[in-house]
């Protein structure tokens, strides 16, 4: 028997992923999670073969409990509607076995949990195309400028820091907005964000 604890905080999609798992003779629901840090709660408690996880949960997100658990023999499986380059790149770091999209076929749940019972990952393929097609344009030059712009520091103080000239600043950062595709600092932090980009 399949053992699983799953972790979802919209309330009834958990109770239907509960339900269509608890249909499969291999598989049985052993815990239910509505955020995080319950999810790691419970797999600490109950020691399940499998946990699946959404992502955007309150107090510790998917992917925070994924690198908590990353050391736990338990295997991790992120079903999340967020095909997003920077949330798979974190989710792989994290060792998870699978990352599922939301969307897809109920029965692919079902096959992908016996297919990395058996010891192999899947992950869906939008997001190894993503994977490929989205790497972050910057330089690391440009990076470090970038985390210090999110850190709310102005031109003057990105200088100093960096040991460079304020014009110098000014040429990374329209450097910066143009190879994102963005009119300003508030927009490039958003973006990066969004691309899962910040370290």
């Amino acid at each position: 028997m399949i053992r699983i604890v799953l972790a979802e905080d919209q309330r009834m999609m958990l109770g239907a992923l509960g339900s269509l798992l608890d249909l499969e003779e291999d598989m049985e629901v052993i815990g239910k999670a509505s955020n995080g840090e319950e999810a790691i709660a419970l797999v600490e408690q109950h020691q399940p073969d499998i946990v699946i996880m959404d992502i955007e949960m309150p107090l510790k997100s998917g992917l925070d409990a994924a690198e908590a658990l990353k050391d736990h023999p338990c295997k991790i499986i992120i079903l999340t509607t967020f095909a997003r380059s920077g949330y798979f790149e974190r989710a792989r770091k994290a060792g998870v076995s699978g990352y599922l999209l939301k969307d897809s076929p109920s029965e692919d749940l079902a096959t992908s949990i016996r297919t990395i019972m058996d010891g192999r990952r899947i992950y869906a393929p939008e997001l190894v195309d993503l994977a490929y097609s989205d790497e972050n344009p910057l330089t690391e030059r440009e990076k470090q400028v970038m985390e210090l712009i999110a850190e709310g520091k102005s031109t003057k103080d990105i200088a100093k820091e960096l040991f460079i000239t304020s014009g110098t600043v000014r040429n990374y950062i329209s450097t910066i907005l143009d190879k994102l595709e963005v009119g300003n600092r508030i927009e490039a932090i958003s973006r990066f964000k969004e691309k899962g980009w910040f370290k």
